[in-house]
């Protein structure tokens, strides 16, 4: 027999508007206006109302809808609590930032050699134009 188990921040027994209050708010500001743009397409007066809740609740102007997650970004810094494990992290984010710069300088010395190659080429046309003119011009 398999139950479900209802959000942890809220009462077992809510209504239908604060389960979905609580799921919209744990899906971020994006839900939130998806919903509004939905209920304008279907039936206008329900996306006005979830503006004007929008608004009243100060869920357009604050951060308190925002996704719980942190971004990748802050969660690399973050210690795990095992310092052989930080260390390891903290080693290979070392190197694969080393490899990303040798590999972004690879790149450049690449875009250089393509760039050097197309201005020789280009030159080059340019004189043989140049010796084609003067060779017609003296006949």
């Amino acid at each position: 027999m398999s139950t479900i188990a209802a959000p942890a921040s809220l009462p077992a027994r809510t209504g239908w508007f604060s389960r979905a209050e609580a799921w919209l708010d744990n899906k971020g500001k994006g839900a939130w206006i998806a919903a509004m743009v939905l209920g304008f397409i279907f039936f206008w007066p329900v996306g006005l109302a979830l503006l004007a809740y929008m608004i009243w609740s100060k869920r357009m102007f604050n951060k308190s809808c925002n996704s719980r997650r942190m971004s990748p970004k802050f969660t690399a810094m973050r210690s795990s609590g095992n310092t052989a494990f930080d260390a390891y992290k903290n080693e290979t984010l070392r190197r694969l930032e080393e490899e990303q710069e040798n590999f972004e300088a690879f790149l450049k010395r690449l875009r250089d050699a393509k760039d050097k190659s197309e201005f020789d080429q280009f030159m080059d046309e340019r004189a043989k134009t140049a010796k084609e003119s003067r060779e017609s011009e003296d006949a």
